[in-house]
């Protein structure tokens, strides 16, 4: 963050595990805190979940998040170390990041908005494998996908179920989407596409009364949907901050070199 003015004001917040919860009062009594609200930035400890939960409830303020790992993944998250905290920050990357909008209307008639960071995803709900036509920017791309589901993806989430769905991992610069399938069975060989990241996807769910069909944006979930439609939204900016020498681009490169 170089040339930014010096951040000195910071709100510890950390997940319910007892590590995360210990180091909190650790932090805070060692560096002292200010309510979320003041913070020029705010330390989430704990995992990927829980720096998920912190970005959004920011998502509005734009305000920078650093997170550390008291989890178990922790790919979105720096090290844990106490010492050194405000020049660590001081002296971090940022990896600015935009959500997607989701709009589903349901079999009932309602329609439900909602903003993912990692990938809104399509899922059967019954043994009944799911059937999507599959719209973008207003063609019909795909007439009938038999799946277990689908998803789009921003980059910054290409890492997490996109990537276990056998998608691309994304560069966070590409200005891309992704659009995976999750288990296809007809047409067995499509892996998915690669879309400008101001591309709307539109999902219709065919025969939704006897293959019903979830949406789920992060943490969001709206069942027996009808219709989906994902575009990104550019005016809305999420920062992660990452210790100087692992920018965020680094982690998604070294991904896609791990056996």
């Amino acid at each position: 963050m170089t040339g930014a003015p010096l951040i000195t004001r910071i709100a510890f917040v950390a997940s319910e595990r007892p590590e995360a919860q210990e180091a909190r009062a650790r932090l805070s009594a060692r560096y002292g805190e200010v309510p979320e609200h003041e913070a020029q930035v705010v330390v989430a400890l704990g995992g990927d979940g829980f720096m998920l939960e912190t970005l959004h409830r920011h998502m509005d303020t734009a305000r920078p998040i650093f997170g550390m790992n008291r989890g178990s993944v922790g790919f979105l998250l720096n090290d844990y170390d106490e010492e050194s905290l405000v020049e660590r920050i001081n002296s971090a990357h940022q990896a600015v990041i935009h959500p997607l909008a989701m709009t589903a209307a349901t079999v009932s008639g309602e329609t439900t908005r909602a903003l993912a960071i990692n990938e809104v995803s399509l899922l059967r709900e019954t043994r009944q494998a799911a059937k999507l036509r599959i719209t973008v920017d207003g063609k019909v791309r795909m007439e009938e996908l038999f799946c277990d589901g689908a998803l789009v993806s921003t980059p910054a989430g290409s890492t997490a179920y996109n990537f276990s769905a056998h998608g691309p991992i994304i560069p966070l610069g590409s200005q891309v989407l992704a659009l995976t399938p999750i288990s296809a069975f007809r047409p067995r060989r499509w892996r998915g596409a690669l879309l400008p990241h101001d591309t709307k996807v539109r999902f219709e769910v065919l025969e939704a009364d006897k293959r019903p069909v979830s949406a789920v944006a992060d943490n969001c979930e709206v069942r027996e949907v009808v219709s989906v439609e994902v575009e990104e939204v550019r005016d809305r900016s999420l920062v992660m901050l990452f210790d100087a020498g692992r920018p965020f681009e680094e982690r998604v490169l070294n991904e896609q070199f791990t056996a």
